[in-house]
């Protein structure tokens, strides 16, 4: 990898109707929607954003953004 090149931090988004508003359980496990890994947290936001405004008229329906560099490597530091 070259200096030039920003460190790949992996990112999932994920979606589906939850059991409450109150909560991020979610009411059908095998409904929920897969969005996608994404290389970076600005990629993955804008999926999430996609997600997001394509079902605001769903009020139990939520999507996340999951930071799964932060699982599989959790003593790396955060980046801001």
């Amino acid at each position: 990898m070259s200096d030039t090149t920003e460190k790949q931090l992996l990112h999932l988004v994920i979606g589906g109707e939850l059991e409450s508003l109150n909560g991020v359980e979610f009411k059908d496990l095998s409904k929920v929607d897969l969005v996608g890994v994404f290389p970076s947290y600005k990629a993955a936001c804008d999926a999430w954003k996609a997600k997001a405004q394509a079902t605001v008229d769903q009020a139990q329906t939520r999507y996340f953004v999951v930071h799964l560099h932060r699982l599989l490597d959790p003593d790396h530091p955060v980046q801001g």
